[in-house]
C-alpha cells in the first residue's frame, strides 16, 4: 500500500478543498493502486517554523497552501501565498528543486502568487501538466467555486460573508473552528464522495454550526462595539477578551466606506492581528499587505495577512497594531 501524508493548512477552508483536489490528483496518479492517506493540520503561530519534517513520513508528502519545507523527503508542494518562503534560502531551495526536474512533467513544486486559493491551482496543474478529469465535473466545479470565494473574499456583497446564509458558509465556520487532524481525516474522504453543497447541509454540519453562530453574532456585537475609524482604517481591539475564532469582513459591512481593517485578538496560545484590504472599497489599495505581515514574522497576500505574536505580548501586539493602522493611514 502506498502511503501519502498531506500537510495542509488547518482551520481553513482552502486548506480543506486542497487536500481534496490532491487527493484526487494522486488516486488519478495511481489509479487502480491501494493508497492510504494521512492529513496533518499546520497552523501559523508564534515562533512557528513550518511543517515538522518528522511527520513526512509517507511514500509521498505534500505540503499545500502552507509555507514551503526544504526537509528532503517533501515530494509535492502547492501554494498561492506571496509570503510562501520564510527565507531567501527557501526560495532558492524551491527553485532548484523545480529546475532540477528533468521535464514540466517531473516537476512536483508548484508556486503561483496570483491565484485565490491553493484549490484552483491544484486543480489547474492537475489538468495541465498531469491529465486530471474530474467524472462529476459539476461536483468538482462547486468545490473550486466556493473556495477561490472564501479564500479571495470574492464574495458579491460583505452582507454576504457576514450574514452567513448559505450552508456551505456554515461549512466555512466549522471548519474553521475544528479543523484539525482528526476532522480532515474524516471529512476529505467525505468531500470526495459528496458535492459540497450536499455536505453543508448535513444534519452534522448545521449541529456543529449552532453554537459558532451564536458566537459570530456575539463577535459582531464587540466589534460594533470596540472597533474606531482612524482615516479610511477601522482599527478594532479585542484583546479584551479571548477569542479562538475571529470572523472575518465584519468591518467591512460595518463601515462599508473604509479601505483597510486592522484587528487584535486574543486566544489561549496567541495574539493575532489580522490585516485586510475592504475588496468592496471605492478607494484604491496602495499596500502590499503581505510585505507589512512579513516585516514581522508574518505573512498572508497583497490583499489580506496576519501576525502572530506570543499570548503573554498583548501590550507588544496592541503597538503595532496601531502602527500597522497608521501605517495603512498613509
Amino acid at each position: 500500500m502506498r502511503h501519502v501524508v498531506v500537510a495542509t493548512h488547518g482551520h481553513c477552508f482552502d486548506g480543506l478543498c486542497s487536500a481534496v483536489m490532491f487527493t484526487r490528483l494522486m488516486c488519478h496518479l495511481h489509479h487502480g493502486e491501494e493508497l492510504s492517506f494521512t492529513y496533518r493540520a499546520q497552523g501559523y503561530g508564534p515562533g512557528s517554523t513550518g511543517v515538522d519534517p518528522a511527520i513526512l513520513t509517507g511514500q509521498d508528502n505534500a505540503i499545500l497552501d502552507y509555507r514551503f519545507s526544504q526537509a528532503p523527503q517533501l515530494t509535492w508542494y502547492f501554494d498561492h501565498h506571496v509570503s510562501a518562503f520564510p527565507s531567501a534560502s527557501d526560495r532558492a531551495a524551491f527553485d532548484e528543486r523545480v529546475n532540477a526536474a528533468p521535464s514540466d512533467s517531473a516537476t512536483r513544486m508548484f508556486h503561483n502568487g496570483t491565484y485565490g486559493s491553493c484549490t484552483k491551482l491544484i486543480a489547474d496543474i492537475g489538468k495541465a501538466h498531469f491529465g486530471l478529469a474530474f467524472s462529476d465535473v459539476s461536483k468538482e466545479s462547486e468545490l473550486i467555486r466556493w473556495a477561490d470565494m472564501i479564500d479571495s473574499a470574492a464574495f458579491p456583497s460583505a452582507t454576504m460573508a457576514v450574514a452567513r446564509a448559505e450552508p456551505v458558509l456554515h461549512l466555512m465556520s466549522v471548519v474553521e473552528s475544528n479543523g484539525d487532524d482528526a476532522f480532515l481525516q474524516a471529512m476529505v474522504p467525505r468531500l470526495l464522495e459528496e458535492p459540497i453543497e450536499e455536505l453543508a447541509e448535513g444534519a452534522d454540519i448545521e449541529q456543529a454550526y449552532a453554537p459558532l453562530a451564536a458566537q459570530h453574532e456575539a463577535f459582531i456585537e464587540l466589534v460594533k462595539k470596540c472597533g474606531r475609524v482612524v482615516g479610511h482604517v477601522v482599527v478594532v481591539d479585542l484583546s479584551a477578551v479571548v477569542i479562538e475564532a475571529a470572523a472575518k469582513f465584519v468591518t467591512y459591512a460595518m463601515w462599508p466606506e473604509s479601505a483597510y481593517s486592522v484587528a487584535l485578538t486574543c486566544s489561549a496560545k496567541k495574539c493575532k492581528i489580522s490585516i485586510g484590504y475592504n475588496p468592496w472599497s471605492a478607494i484604491e489599495r496602495r499596500h502590499n499587505i503581505a510585505a507589512i505581515c512579513e516585516r514581522h514574522g508574518g505573512g498572508g497576500h497583497p490583499v489580506v495577512g496576519a501576525i502572530s505574536l506570543p499570548s503573554d505580548q498583548v501590550e507588544a501586539a496592541r503597538k503595532l497594531m496601531n502602527e500597522i493602522a497608521e501605517e495603512l493611514r498613509t
